[in-house]
């Protein structure tokens, strides 16, 4: 299979791990116990994004890849209009909106504005553990994710040759990161590696391991050939591999002190380690085998989510979230109220108000997703791309 290969299933991914990541950060107290419990625990979309990217990056540049500053040029080129323009847009219109509305949640309780602007924009704020839910609360991970950009290139021309860095790297990568909470983690800094936590659920050099099993998976795609089998024993082995994980997950004790099992070793191992072995596993299916999953996934609709997921994924939570959900309820309240007025109590009692209001939440953001990537950032990705950004002039 070539680099250049496109695979619409795995497009569609991204918008299901967007979704998931919704309604894990929708989890409402009211839903039956069982459910609440397992969307508490519903971390693998993160994962998700995470295997998907070391997959792709491995996938497209592995072959290519050369210390020279044309290449990396280039490269950062590609990664700069793939990630930063809507960043850099939502980001200036959340902190314009901090500052109209007077709204101090957006600086989680920091009185710095123009210093949490900077480290924002410039994906800084991820390694600091007070800084890292400012701005665009989610967008922490995409230091994660830019961390792994930038280190790209190196573990690639390392791997080439010798591909025993595929264990060495992460174990290196690891080791860096828990010394320097070994370091800091006495230090006031504004908690920059302040606890093996934040090394582990926040950083890169704690989930080095997720990324690092896209691009096994990567290795083992570039050099299979390009069949496909109708019978869809790795889709299921890597779905089955994923509820495993979060039936481990779900079992763990938590408490108003530890809210998820993430935040404890075994959650951790399991996210870490376990979690993209099984989600690798669930990629390979969708790749090399037939499925219904993968024709919903691959399917144009399937593609459109996946295609504006980055923008759902960056305003699910947020202000532009929030707006949406209070017009919501109170629509929901006078619809109801209406329903009750002209006595079809019938409806009312078997329309679930939370269901409700949470689907159509989804919904509304997925179009606005949709919008603003076919407007704003397809058309500005496309200009970079094709622009002499970054490129020597001659």
């Amino acid at each position: 299979m070539t680099a250049k290969q496109y695979i619409p299933s795995l497009t569609g991914v991204r918008g299901l791990a967007s979704i998931l990541i919704f309604f894990h950060h929708f989890n409402q107290e009211d839903f039956p116990p069982l459910l609440f419990r397992v969307l508490n625990e519903f971390h693998f979309p993160l994962s998700m994004f995470f295997v998907l990217t070391g997959f792709l990056i491995c996938l497209r540049y592995y072959d290519n890849v050369e210390l020279s500053s044309k290449w990396m040029r280039k490269y950062l080129k590609n990664r700069i209009a793939r990630v930063y323009p809507i960043y850099l847009i939502l980001t200036i219109v959340v902190f314009l909106f901090a500052w109209i509305a007077n709204d101090n949640s957006i600086y989680n309780g920091k009185n710095s504005p123009l210093t949490l602007f900077i480290m924002n924009i410039t994906f800084l704020r991820g390694f600091f553990d007070d800084m890292k839910f400012t701005g665009i609360a989610q967008g922490w991970s995409l230091t994660v994710e830019e961390c792994f950009y930038f280190s790209a290139p190196i573990f690639f021309i390392l791997i080439k040759r010798n591909k025993i860095y595929f264990l060495i790297a992460p174990l290196v990568i690891t080791a860096v990161g828990v010394l320097l909470v070994l370091i800091f983690r006495n230090v006031d800094f504004y908690g920059f590696f302040n606890s093996f936590k934040f090394l582990f659920i926040s950083t890169f050099l704690g989930r080095t391991v997720e990324f690092f099993a896209g691009m096994v998976l990567a290795m083992i795609i570039r050099k299979a050939d390009d069949s496909v089998s109708n019978f869809s024993l790795y889709t299921w082995l890597g779905i089955i591999g994923i509820a495993c994980t979060n039936l481990i997950m779900i079992n763990q004790p938590i408490s108003k002190e530890v809210p998820f099992a993430l935040y404890q070793p075994i959650g951790i191992f399991t996210n870490n380690v376990l979690l993209p072995i099984a989600i690798a596993t669930f990629f390979y299916g969708l790749i090399k085998e037939n499925s219904v999953v993968k024709s919903i996934l691959g399917s144009k609709t399937g593609e459109l989510v996946g295609k504006s997921s980055y923008i759902l994924y960056l305003i699910h939570l947020g202000f532009i979230s929030k707006l949406t959900s209070d017009w919501l309820h109170n629509t929901a309240d006078v619809f109801y109220a209406w329903l009750d007025k002209n006595e079809y109590w019938w409806l009312s009692e078997h329309l679930n108000y939370t269901a409700l209001v949470l689907f159509s939440h989804l919904l509304i953001l997925t179009l606005i997703s949709i919008i603003l990537y076919k407007f704003i950032e397809e058309p500005i990705n496309l200009y970079i791309r094709k622009s002499n950004f970054l490129e020597k002039k001659n």
